[in-house]
Formats: structure tokens, sequence, C-alpha cells
């Protein structure tokens, strides 16, 4: 029983990486904003990897997982910030952003989905 339901989800973690990328490709598309396409796109890759934990994980397949989270906190929280640079500078000015407000880090945490 464990065998074929471990087939299975790994089969469908195919299906949803898959998709990960026809999602994310058509959230750029249509929205124009690379940070929501790759939020999609990191969100559903993260799916797809939860369900690889499937049966009787491995320490490698934790890992991986693990990492999924790390990169997609760490490439969405970039993203935020940066792009509050961009907007803040005014066109190029050279200005920096100030500190972020415990407020401003729990926005940044929020998946983008949520705002």
């Amino acid at each position: 029983m464990t065998a074929a339901l471990e087939e299975i989800a790994g089969l469908l973690a195919v299906c949803i990486g898959t998709a990960a990328l026809i999602a994310g490709a058509l959230a750029l598309a249509v929205t124009h904003r690379p940070s929501l396409a790759l939020s999609v796109f990191l969100d559903l890759l993260l799916a797809a990897g939860l369900l690889r934990l499937v049966g009787d994980p491995g320490w490698q397949a934790i890992v991986t997982v693990a990492s999924i989270v790390v990169l997609r906190r760490l490439i969405g929280v970039g993203l935020r910030v940066g792009g509050r640079a961009w907007s803040s500078s005014g066109g190029g000015s050279g200005t920096r952003v100030g500190p972020l407000r415990s407020s401003a880090v729990a926005r940044l945490v929020r998946p983008a989905w949520r705002s």
C-alpha cells in the first residue's frame, strides 16, 4: 500500500511541478508582475515538494523541501524590499529605504496572494 501511495504522490508532484511552470508563466503574462508570478510558481513548487514527503521520506527529500521553503521566503522578501526601494527612489534619485518596522516585516512574510 505504501509503495502505491508513494508512486501516486510522486506522479502528482510532477504534475504540480509542471502546473507551477504553466501558472507562473500565465501569471506573468496576465499581470506583468514578476514578483507575483514568482510567488505563484514557488507556492506550487512547495506543494509539489510536500507531496514528495508522502510515505517514508528520506533526509534528502526533507532537506529539499526545507530548501524550497527557505528560498521562497528569501526571494519573496528580496523582491518586496527591492520593489519598495525601486518605488521610493523617485525615478533613480538614489534615496535609500529606511529600516523596516515590525508591521513591515509581518507583511513581508505573508504570501503575496493574501495581500
